[in-house]
């Protein structure tokens, strides 16, 4: 994987799994369930760390909770999570742990009722990526009004961290917005256009 002489947002820096991850999946639309799922799982494990650390850890979480199938994690017992507490291959932050089974149950719940956690989702930017033209990284907000929103009702629906930044985080993920700046190589290749974002 090439990791230098083109232009990437300033945050990617020049590790291996770091780049690879900006290429290829950072703002990139996710409509599939369990990725959707995984993103969600693991931007709430960021909190407080750095996400390369995330990153490095993300095939361990895919081995603790069951490849993120939703149906599978919300069946966990709670002594299968005191043993998640002790295992060196994710975040061992017992409310974290826990956070992961309710969000689980709470993303069924939402599946039960919208069809899928995707159709829930994306009504939130009305289906659409919101396209932004971020000259530098100091003009990417941590959160926004619509990150206010999602984080409310995901609250409501008994998520756990999903605060506003964790939210706005997840909707770059995923690619709700794009927030690649201008420089990137990606911005343009996911949407983003000068001449409609000024």
């Amino acid at each position: 994987m090439q990791t230098t002489s083109i232009n990437r947002c300033a945050w990617a820096g020049s590790d291996p799994l770091y780049c690879a991850y900006h290429d290829q999946e950072w703002g990139v639309p996710v409509h599939d369930d369990r990725l959707l799922f995984e993103f969600l799982t693991l931007e709430g494990a960021q909190a407080g760390l750095s996400w390369i650390t995330i990153l490095r850890k993300r095939e361990g979480y895919r081995r603790a909770f069951a490849a993120f199938d939703p149906e599978a994690v919300a069946r966990f017992t709670d002594a299968e999570l005191i043993c998640l507490a002790s295992e060196e291959s994710i975040v061992r932050n017992r409310l974290k742990i826990a956070s992961t089974r309710d969000n689980a149950r709470a993303f069924l719940s939402v599946r039960e009722e919208f069809g899928s956690f995707d159709a829930y989702l994306w009504r939130f930017v009305d289906g659409l990526p919101l396209q932004h033209a971020r000259r530098s990284l100091s003009e990417v907000p941590a959160s926004t009004a619509v990150s206010d929103l999602l984080s409310r009702d995901l609250k409501k629906r008994g998520f756990r961290f999903v605060g506003s930044t964790i939210c706005y985080a997840f909707m770059q993920a995923v690619g709700m917005v794009n927030d690649h700046t201008v420089e990137c190589f990606r911005w343009a290749e996911l949407g983003g256009n000068i001449g409609e974002n000024l």
